[in-house]
């Protein structure tokens, strides 16, 4: 593992439940985005698929791996790669990451181009240790930086933004998914509360707003 990677558990530790949780509150998403004038929620279908939708082909499969070594997955359970982290990030740079669509084409060249400099292969066709490696040369950058974010965000994002798939995010943080209401025995804190598995665009009140502000 490269020399900054920390385990799931200490990521978590250093993100804090709630500050973890938070990211995965669909409020979040969308003050990011109306900040820009964008709300790019598009629920996914039974069908989703992993087709590039912004990026191209060799972009997206780098930035899977990618993902894949920042939150990987292990004993424990799935990590970035399962959550489809990099999905979250290809369909944002088509909306409200879009300003950084050029950061990311200039950045994943230049870390295969590492890759291939350096391990003699590209990126996505290394060992786990040689990703790591390339990885550990660029962890100080602006680069690593950004991708590093996005990550923990389609990680743990509602599933409406394209990442957090099966709810793996939720999951591994404990977070029980979005209410409306909290029963007494869930105020008294006393168990667990019951996963709900639904993003808050299933909720009228949240979809409305979405549909309200999709364009």
């Amino acid at each position: 593992m490269f020399k900054s990677e920390i385990s799931r558990r200490a990521l978590l530790k250093r993100l804090g439940v709630a500050g973890a949780a938070a990211l995965a509150l669909p409020e979040l998403s969308r003050v990011l985005l109306f900040q820009r004038g964008i709300l790019a929620y598009q629920r996914p279908g039974a069908d989703a698929g992993v087709q590039p939708q912004t990026l191209n082909d060799r972009e997206l499969a780098t930035l899977a791996a990618v993902c894949a070594r920042i939150i990987p997955s292990d004993q424990h359970g799935p990590g970035a790669a399962e959550a489809r982290a990099f999905q979250y990030i290809d369909r944002s740079l088509g909306g409200w990451l879009a300003p950084s669509r050029d950061a990311y084409t200039a950045g994943l060249a230049t870390l295969d181009d590492s890759a291939r400099t350096s391990r003699g292969r590209p990126f996505v066709e290394l060992s786990t240790a040689d990703q790591d490696a390339v990885l550990t040369a660029i962890e100080q950058s602006p680069f690593f930086a950004l991708i590093r974010t996005h990550t923990v965000q389609g990680t743990f994002c509602d599933p409406a933004y394209g990442g957090n798939a099966n709810f793996v995010g939720w999951d591994l943080i404990g977070y029980p998914g979005v209410r409306l209401a909290v029963t007494p025995d869930e105020q008294r804190m006393t168990s667990l509360p019951k996963a709900i598995r639904r993003s808050a665009y299933d909720y009228a009140m949240f979809s409305a707003v979405g549909a309200t502000h999709a364009h």
